[in-house]
């Protein structure tokens, strides 16, 4: 028997907001992966490192968390008044799966700067801000990404904090041209706030947004928190996880997005499951205390069966639309009345959010949605993974 060397690829490993993953040149990928999905799947999970039964990905790129497991695919646009075309995968920790159903709004600003370091967009200038123009094909959106240029470089560092990172970067801004489009339910029950009943654990008052990312949003007091709750209180308790998931899948069976509960489990990205609760003082992971007239309300929300560090940029999005609709749980928390934009209390710190909505004939029009992030590249080079993975 010949010996099957490894298959290398190359890659840049990068940090966008909260999050981290492996990104692709389409063009660098394999030609069998680039005309097969299923093969293509099978590498960037081996790569990353999953399936992995220990739920480590030892063996990978991953760092087995929803915030590190992640590989992120971008080639030259193919729809007209676009750069780049953004392929996001999340990538399953234990399972044999990937989904490709959402968007990761933290990689969103690292994919500017990729196309840019790339060659992928055209008239970059020398000096100043360029305007990165992104196909998010996943969910077939427009994501504008505000890139900042030094002499012909990308500017990655900065004085901006993000909380949930520990060190400054350069600040770049995100636009979410129209997240949903006029011709979509925003709201797809037809509801801003719907009775969810879940058989064996009880009737909630949610809403279900598609801004952004599909969400669920709760109040914390329904279902036994505070609404202040870092990682530990959440992720140690097995039981609260199965629930939560048990309402998500109900949620996702009431907004249309799956036919039969049995499909929740390998749709785990979308949609998201979040829960809010009125301001107060709290202390956030790193043991910084946040006042409560920091901020306009708490949210917490679960990735992939687990609660987030921080807040995935997706979910951020749906929260600053949501705020900004009277009547929402989100909205309500935040103290209702009237709002274009938000300050929201998550485990690592804050965040502001924020969305411009119009109304038409009684329908919501959400013209864009904005948030800031950072990102950086942490390396740059080859990635390999075993030949025999292409069969």
């Amino acid at each position: 028997m010949s010996y099957k060397p490894q298959i290398r690829v190359k890659a840049t490993y990068m940090r966008g907001g909260t999050s981290k993953g492996t990104f692709f040149n389409i063009a660098d990928l394999p030609k069998e992966a680039q005309e097969d999905k299923v093969k293509r799947d099978k590498l960037l999970q081996r790569i990353v490192g999953s399936p992995d039964i220990y739920k480590q990905q030892m063996d990978g790129m991953g760092g087995a968390t929803s915030s590190t497991s992640k590989a992120i695919l971008v080639g030259k646009s193919t729809v007209p008044n676009h750069d780049v075309d953004y392929y996001f995968g999340q990538v399953a920790i234990d399972k044999d799966f990937m989904d490709w159903s959402g968007n990761c709004g933290n990689l969103s600003s690292a994919v500017g700067p990729f196309a840019i370091h790339e060659g992928l967009v055209d008239n970059v200038p020398q000096n100043g801000v360029c305007c990165v123009r992104i196909w998010q094909a996943n969910i077939k959106k427009t994501i504008l990404c505000y890139v900042t240029m030094v002499d012909g470089q990308v500017k990655e560092m900065g004085d901006y904090y993000i909380d949930g990172v520990a060190f400054p970067a350069q600040e770049i801004l995100l636009e979410f041209a129209e997240p949903v489009d006029p011709s979509e339910e925003l709201f797809p029950t037809g509801n801003l706030v719907d009775d969810l009943e879940v058989p064996g654990i009880g009737t909630f008052k949610a809403t279900m947004i598609t801004a952004g990312i599909p969400t669920i949003f709760l109040n914390a007091s329904d279902i036994g928190y505070k609404g202040t709750e870092l990682q530990a209180d959440i992720n140690s308790d097995a039981e609260a996880l199965a629930r939560f998931e048990k309402i998500r899948s109900y949620g996702a069976l009431k907004m249309g997005l799956i036919s039969d509960l049995s499909e929740a489990e390998t749709r785990q990205h979308t949609p998201k499951i979040a829960f809010v609760a009125p301001k107060s003082d709290f202390i956030t992971s790193s043991g910084k205390e946040v006042k409560a007239d920091e901020i306009d309300l708490h949210v917490r929300a679960l990735s992939m069966q687990k609660l987030h560090h921080a807040m995935m940029g997706t979910a951020s999005v749906a929260i600053g639309v949501a705020a900004c609709i009277e009547g929402t749980l989100v909205n309500q928390a935040a103290g209702g009345g009237e709002k274009s934009a938000v300050e929201f209390g998550h485990p690592s710190g804050t965040l502001k959010v924020g969305a411009v909505i119009t109304q038409e004939n009684g329908k919501y029009i959400v013209d864009k949605a904005t948030m800031s992030r950072s990102a950086r590249i942490i390396m740059k080079g080859e990635v390999y993974a075993p030949a025999e993975i292409m069969k």
